[in-house]
C-alpha cells in the first residue's frame, strides 16, 4: 500500500514538474530594441505636407540670406545669422505658429525699397518661397527631418531637375543683378555656360559653394555631375 501511494505521488509530481516546463514564460530583456521585420529602409520618409527646414528651407536660406555681405556668419549683419537651424531661431526673429508677427517673414513681404529683404539690387524671393517660409512658422517652425526614398537621376535636365536645385542653392547669389564671383545661374543659357566651363561642378564639388552655407547633398551633387557630362540638356 505504501509502494502504490509512494509511486502515484512520484507520478504526480513529475506530471507538475512536465507541465510547468511546457508554460515556462520566456524572459524579454526589456532595453532589447525589438527586430524590425517590416524590411522598410526608410523609417521616417518625406511628407509632401510637411516643410522640413533642412530640405526646404535652409537651402532658401543660404541662397537669399546667409550670404558674403549679409546674414553669413562672416559678416552677421545687424547681429544676425541665418545659416542653420540653431542661428535662425537664436536670431529671434521667428515666431513660431504666427508668420505675422516674424521678423523673418515681414522682411521677405516687405514692399518698401529700403526695408525689403534680401536688399535690392537682390532679386525678391519667389512667392513658393516665401509661402514655404510662412507654412514652415505655421507649423511651429520646427527642424524635423526626413529621409528622402529617391534620388532622381534619371534623364537628368535643366527643366525637370536643375533649374529647382539651382534656384534653391545658387541663384540667390548668382543672379544678373547680384553675379557673385561673376557667375550668373538664373537662366538655362547661363548656367549651361558656367557649368561647362567647370566652375559650378568644381565649386560644388570642392566645397566652396554654396559659400558659407550647407553643401549640397550626394544626389543634388550627383545630379549636377550628370548634367554637366551629358552637355547640360534643357
Amino acid at each position: 500500500m505504501k509502494n502504490l501511494l509512494l509511486i502515484t505521488l512520484t507520478v504526480f509530481g513529475f506530471l507538475v514538474i512536465l507541465e510547468a516546463c511546457q508554460h515556462k514564460t520566456e524572459i524579454v530583456n526589456p532595453t532589447t530594441k525589438p527586430t524590425d521585420t517590416t524590411g522598410n529602409n526608410n523609417p521616417t520618409p518625406c511628407d509632401s505636407n510637411i516643410v522640413y527646414f533642412d530640405k526646404d528651407i535652409l537651402p532658401i536660406l543660404n541662397s537669399n540670406c546667409a550670404m558674403s555681405g549679409c546674414h553669413d556668419s562672416g559678416t552677421a549683419a545687424e547681429g544676425i545669422i541665418l545659416n542653420s537651424y540653431t542661428n535662425v531661431m537664436a536670431s529671434g526673429r521667428i515666431t513660431p505658429f504666427n508668420p505675422g508677427k516674424s521678423e523673418l517673414y515681414e522682411v521677405i513681404t516687405e514692399t518698401k525699397p529700403d526695408k525689403i529683404m534680401p536688399p535690392p539690387p537682390n532679386a525678391k524671393l519667389s512667392a513658393t518661397q516665401i509661402a514655404l517660409i510662412a507654412k514652415w512658422i505655421n507649423q511651429g517652425a520646427k527642424k524635423v527631418d526626413c529621409n528622402s526614398s529617391s534620388c532622381d537621376t534619371l534623364n537628368v535636365t535643366y527643366t525637370k531637375q536643375v533649374s529647382k536645385l539651382l534656384t534653391a542653392n545658387c541663384v540667390g547669389c548668382h543672379n544678373a543683378n547680384n553675379s557673385s564671383g561673376n557667375v550668373i545661374l538664373d537662366t538655362y543659357a547661363s548656367a549651361k555656360q558656367f557649368t561647362l566651363n567647370g566652375n559650378v561642378v568644381g565649386s560644388v564639388l570642392g566645397g566652396t559653394m554654396p559659400k558659407g552655407g550647407t553643401p549640397l547633398n550626394a544626389c543634388n551633387k550627383r545630379i549636377l555631375q550628370l548634367w554637366a557630362a551629358n552637355a547640360c540638356p534643357q
